[in-house]
């Protein structure tokens, strides 16, 4: 098949090499793709994540037999449904049933009327009653902005003049837009978090596997939220009796509540999970693979990723398994000084040759681009993904941090302490 995937980062990257892999991909384009998804994939450097006309055509011109939608705005905004309209085939949930990570009060609701469990919430679209909430409630606090906000649109908020900060930000101060224009208030909840995906066709459920990341900007889960800092895959503490919990409690009551309601998922379900004694509990949906959760989940994919997707894509599931190495996998995000504010683009990366020569690791870009005379130039927030397998996540992790020490890129950062938990576990 020629194949089309539809985006330009970490996430991407990833998913293109996996794909790349299999025997069913004859031909493989990514839209807009970066410098490092051009080593495994045609680049169409023109054609934008978001612009679903512009991705039709393109996929219309090239004669694409399946498309791969990887980002999450696209898909909300409904470009799954584009396609299906112009008869081609596509992987990615329809718009009505994206709205599980499109709007956090429509997750909620649905939660609530299901009967899975998460944090207790309230939504509001006006400061005064958002601010008595607060008060009453105390803190800490969660405030989040009902709409997609690329990973920075929530605040955990230790006092409640930051909780009140935040709710005048998002709802009268415009800070996210659009999405923010109500914010979902919720509690605390205290745990280890945890990232599970599964795929469905939106009857049938594939559990995958899980990992964790590291939103927090710097060491230590400190500093800003971010869009993710790093991963690792297995988390020690989703084993299999947590799995099953997971899926009876929480996945298989969404999927089927949404086949209920005449909107199928048909994708991949990403449950960001809070896990305490009492079992897992759901923080929030996204309804595309989590970057930079993904990175780890292809390394550990020993099975073929095509015909996995198009059973998503199709109905067959049912029918369906994959292997997954038991070895662990690491990713660390280089990120650019400044992020998740304002940085610069445009710098240098060196060495990146010899740090992929390093047993087990891959380096799958995020945000670069091809300068003059093949330099490699950073052209976003979070630049590379230093991936590496071993066969404990010791040995994945000196792996990974001694091909970033290898790579030379002084306006670049990144945390030094990724996979701490299951180290500690």
């Amino acid at each position: 098949m020629r194949i089309l995937v539809v985006g330009g980062g970490g996430r991407e990257h990833a998913l293109c090499w996996a794909i790349s892999g299999s025997p069913l991909c004859t031909k493989l384009y990514c839209a807009p793709g970066n410098a490092g998804i051009a080593q495994v994939a045609e680049c169409i450097d023109d054609v934008g994540a978001e612009d679903i006309p512009g991705q039709v055509a393109l996929a219309r011109r090239l004669k694409i037999d399946f498309v791969v939608i990887a980002p999450d705005a696209p898909l909300v905004a409904g470009m799954a449904d584009a396609f299906a309209d112009a008869g081609i085939k596509a992987w990615g949930p329809s718009k009505a049933a994206a709205r599980l990570e499109g709007s956090k009060s429509f997750t909620k609701e649905l939660c609530r009327a299901n009967d899975i469990p998460t944090a207790a919430y309230e939504r509001f679209t006006e400061v005064a009653p958002a601010e008595a909430y607060i008060k009453a409630q105390g803190v800490p606090i969660v405030i989040k902005a009902d709409g997609l906000a690329a990973g920075k649109g929530v605040i955990i908020a230790e006092t409640i003049d930051q909780a009140v900060e935040a709710v005048r930000d998002m709802l009268s101060g415009n800070r996210f837009g659009a999405a923010g224009a109500s914010v979902v208030i919720e509690e605390f909840m205290q745990g280890e978090e945890a990232s599970f995906f599964a795929l469905t066709d939106g009857e049938h459920v594939l559990p995958l596997v899980a990992a964790q990341d590291h939103k927090r900007a710097f060491d230590g889960d400190t500093g800003p939220n971010t869009g993710g800092m790093g991963a690792y895959s297995p988390a020690p503490i989703f084993d299999a009796a947590m799995q099953q919990r997971t899926m009876d409690e929480i996945v298989l009551p969404t999927v089927r509540a949404l086949a209920r309601a005449g909107t199928p998922f048909k994708g991949v379900l990403y449950a960001g999970l809070m896990i305490d004694a009492k079992g897992p509990r759901l923080v929030e949906y996204n309804c595309r693979f989590g970057d930079p959760e993904t990175q780890v989940l292809m390394m550990r994919l020993k099975s073929d990723l095509v015909p996995a997707l198009l059973a998503s894509a199709e109905g067959g599931l049912k029918h369906l398994d994959l292997r997954w190495s038991p070895d662990a996998a690491i990713t660390v995000i280089m990120a650019t000084r400044g992020y998740p504010d304002s940085y610069p683009k445009g710098s240098e990366i060196r060495g990146l040759a010899e740090a992929a020569r390093v047993e087990g690791v891959q380096i799958f870009h995020a945000g670069t681009k091809a300068g003059p005379d093949g330099k490699i130039l950073a052209n976003g927030g979070r630049v590379l993904n230093v991936s590496a397998m071993g066969r404990t996540v010791e040995e994945a992790r000196a792996r990974a941090y001694r091909a970033v020490d290898l790579i030379d890129w002084p306006e670049g950062f990144y945390r030094k302490d990724i996979a701490w938990r299951a180290l500690k576990a």
